[in-house]
């Protein structure tokens, strides 16, 4: 198996297409890329920018580049000594437009008779043998939209939607009703989805229809195309995007395995506090959503816990007196609530499907089976086992669920052992579904309704976790070090609701809980929504990405008060809060009060963001794993959720930068975020060129007043220094005698060049630039060329204990 070193995100889509990936190789091998970690290119639905609704595994899509494309890419990859990894969808298709699906196409056109029929995941029996479509628009009495259908030629047409007529249906003439009625699907209205589909969905997107990739020519023809890239050197790895939806992930990564003779494979999968990976399974490990968590909390002042939970249950408190509802009283109880509203709601379809596995039960929805079903995926701990692999998180579901409804312990002791055996289909299938309503219930919802510190509320993280020390961080890395070395390890990715940046400065108001609370109050008044909790997450998000736009803060507003649901939804939209909400963002740009009070609480934690983003990265990006760059994020990223995170990267920006820094520029930590592409080169390139510098994780101790606010650890041979809390750090009065231990030879930090004589060494003295530092050995025959150049001004400094430097 060959391992990147670390890898560049690039999202490939019509306006940045292979062709204009193979354009940036130049740069991005300068930057030290190692890999190019593509999104997906078979193709997709016409507009998609992301390509997870694959329409057709036989093509690249044209727009994206097409094969051709991808070939004079891999060329140049392979000429430049780059690598690249491939994210793939086996879970599901995008079904929005049938025509351009011509599995979908085939399976709405013969019904059972398609030979489809074995590739989508159908419960034919729950609809008369009709596919259920949920695809009509509301009307006055629930029939009429069905007096829009047409019959053009072969195909019934709903407004632009096309849908094939099975052979000989519309033969005799009759009316598009009529023809409807013969088909092996039936049209319903878009709300019935919900709680009669009778296919599985991705989450509850109703144009992303499950494959049953177990059925092995369904593996093959879905995969064709893909090995082939892997096959013909192409493609040296692939990602495999959620595998959590498969009935055998672990069967479907052996089959991947053996297919492309063991490729570097990642997996993009959660994991919930101390849950491990299936060692089983034939994967590198994941794609770093655990390790962002570890790397943002290491950024958290625990002082600032019990402020800020004062004020989340006051926020709480006031949004629930109106209505009179019981507060959730922790995190746990926040998420045991919405999973269990999913599981009533938004996925009730699935969880009757459940029940319908059950031998001799009542599978109507208000049916007891159907109660427990629910109660014990609301109470499950992780996204899914994989039994036998898990059965101890089912039987703590089971010991929660009987906690929370002691009237359903006969169902759920019934349950339990059809639930724990993997060979029978209940077991399959509820493995399949607990992390829909995970994803759903806590991504979804819960992180939009918590707002204490939202820097937390990120996929893959717990909000519950506050922060973590550096001792237990360093435990942690030691672990991945341990287990799963060629694991990912990330910061922002086209998932995170927050980019890195936007994170790293709204982590600051752990360390000034009480002056956030007082600006929160006059924000508040100023432009007030009256759902307290959803004000405090959207202003942390407006002060972490500011400054942007009116639109982007915008459009981020509309989607995470939707998702919250607590004042207005995606299916039952509130114009008046609405309107409000889109007032109080344009506040930020036009009403003095809002401006100028906003103003001033990001100038107070712009810096510390900075520092926090500058440590986040070098500590990212030299930590234990393969780390990824998500693209752009080399200068500042303040991008909020997606779409906003998939917006042009300008790399004619990135490549002056750059240019400018390998001949000698050391740039200041300003608003240009040049200082970060700083720290990303150079530790991307002693990854990249010097791989045998990183082998183990073992802390660097700290001594004296400031030892807490260092992060320092040597990988073998290279050493990371970092800053944590920074505000604390200059309320202190700064480093003061704080010193790290190295070994006693001399060091040079191959961020400003500068050389220090080892051992003993003053904090103050190798961080008097900036926040962090990246240390090899002097007399390394190669580091002068890892580190560039230096500053044109002073090439080759060195540092003093006490920190005075001078010229040599």
């Amino acid at each position: 198996m060959r391992i990147p070193r670390n890898t560049y995100r690039l999202q490939i889509t019509a306006s940045f297409d292979l062709a204009a990936a193979e354009g940036v190789l130049d740069y991005l091998t300068e930057l030290g890329a190692d890999w190019l970690y593509l999104s997906p290119l078979l193709a997709a639905e016409e507009g998609s920018d992301h390509g997870y609704d694959v329409v057709d595994h036989s093509r690249i899509d044209p727009v994206r580049g097409g094969a051709e494309a991808l070939t004079r890419l891999a060329a140049a990859a392979t000429d430049a000594g780059r690598g690249i990894l491939v994210d793939i969808v086996p879970n599901h298709m995008g079904v929005a437009t049938p025509h351009r699906n011509q599995w979908w196409w085939n399976l709405l056109r013969n019904g059972l008779a398609s030979r489809y029929a074995e590739a989508f995941d159908v419960d034919w029996a729950a609809n008369a043998d009709r596919l259920l479509l949920p695809v009509l628009g509301d009307d006055a009495d629930g029939r009429s939209e069905l007096d829009r259908l047409e019959v053009v030629g072969d195909e019934l047409r709903y407004y632009d939607n096309r849908f094939p007529l099975a052979p000989g249906t519309a033969d005799d003439g009759a009316d598009a009703r009529v023809v409807h009625a013969r088909q092996h699907y039936e049209l319903v209205n878009w709300r019935r989805a919900d709680a009669q589909l009778n296919y599985r969905r991705f989450f509850s997107v109703n144009t992303l229809a499950g494959l049953r990739v177990e059925v092995p020519w369904v593996f093959d023809e879905s995969h064709r195309e893909i090995l082939r890239w892997v096959q013909d050197g192409l493609v040296q790895g692939l990602r495999v995007d959620h595998p959590d939806g498969l009935a055998d992930p672990g069967g479907y990564l052996d089959r991947l395995r053996e297919a492309t003779d063991g490729a570097y494979v990642l997996v993009e999968k959660i994991l919930e506090g101390d849950e491990a990976l299936p060692t089983s399974w034939a994967t590198a490990g994941t794609t770093g959503y655990d390790a962002l968590a570890d790397f943002d909390r290491l950024l958290v002042d625990p002082a600032g816990q019990g402020a800020l939970d004062a004020l989340e249950a006051r926020l709480q408190a006031e949004a629930a007196a109106p209505t009179g509802d019981a507060l959730p009283a922790s995190w746990p109880d926040l998420v045991h609530a919405r999973k269990r509203v999913i599981a009533d709601n938004t996925l009730q379809t699935e969880v009757v499907r459940l029940a319908r596995l059950v031998p001799g039960t009542d599978a109507s929805p208000d049916a007891p089976i159907v109660d427990a079903l629910a109660e014990l995926l609301a109470c499950f701990p992780v996204y899914r086992s994989y039994l036998p692999v898990g059965i101890d998180e089912l039987r703590h579901a089971a010991a929660e669920a009987a906690r929370h409804r002691p009237d359903l312990v006969g169902a759920i002791d019934g349950l339990l052992p059809l639930l724990g055996d993997p060979a029978h289909p209940l077991a399959v299938r509820f493995q399949q579904t607990s992390g829909m309503v995970m994803a759903k219930g806590v991504e979804d919802t819960a992180y939009y309704r918590y707002s204490r510190l939202t820097s937390l509320n990120e996929v893959g993280a717990d909000p519950g976790e506050f922060a973590v020390d550096a001792a237990e961080f360093h435990r942690r890395q030691q672990r991945r070090q341990a287990t799963f070395p060629a694991a990912m390890t990330a910061l922002s990715t086209h998932d995170t609701k927050r980019s890195e940046d936007v994170r790293a400065r709204i982590s600051v108001i752990a360390e000034i809980p009480a002056e956030w609370e007082s600006t929160l109050r006059i924000l508040r008044a100023a432009a007030p929504l009256g759902d307290a909790p959803f004000e405090n997450l959207l202003w942390q998000a407006i002060v972490g990405s500011w400054p942007a736009t009116p639109d982007r803060l915008i459009a981020y507003a509309e989607k995470a008060a939707r998702e919250a649901g607590t004042s207005t939804t995606w299916t039952d939209r509130n114009e008046e809060f609405e309107t409000a909400m889109r007032g109080l963002v344009t506040a930020c740009f036009d009403d003095p009060a809002v401006t100028q009070t906003l103003a001033a609480f990001v100038d107070r934690v712009r810096g510390a963001g900075w520092s926090n983003a500058l440590s986040n990265k070098l500590v990212q990006l030299t930590a234990p794993g393969v780390p990824d760059v998500y693209q752009g994020s080399e200068l500042w990223d303040t991008s909020l959720v997606d779409p906003d995170n998939r917006r042009p990267v300008d790399y004619d920006l990135r490549r002056g930068y750059l240019a400018r820094v390998r001949d000698g520029w050391l740039p200041p930590v300003d608003e240009t975020g040049a200082a970060k592409l700083l720290v990303t080169t150079r530790a991307l390139r002693l990854r990249r060129d010097q791989p045998e510098r990183f082998f183990r994780h073992s802390p660097v101790a700290a001594f004296g007043a400031a030892a807490d606010h260092v992060i320092a650890f040597d990988r073998g041979g290279a050493v990371t220094i970092a800053t944590r809390l920074p505000l604390g750090l200059a309320a202190a009065g700064g480093w003061g005698d704080t010193t790290v231990v190295l070994a006693d030879r001399p060091v040079i930090d191959l961020l400003t060049n500068e050389l220090h004589p080892g051992g003993t060494l003053s904090v103050a003295a190798l961080l008097r630039r900036y926040p962090v530092a990246l240390l090899v050995p002097a007399d390394s025959a190669d580091s002068a060329d890892t580190a560039d150049t230096a500053d044109t001004a002073d090439t080759t400094r060195t540092t003093d204990p006490e920190g005075s430097d001078h010229a040599r």
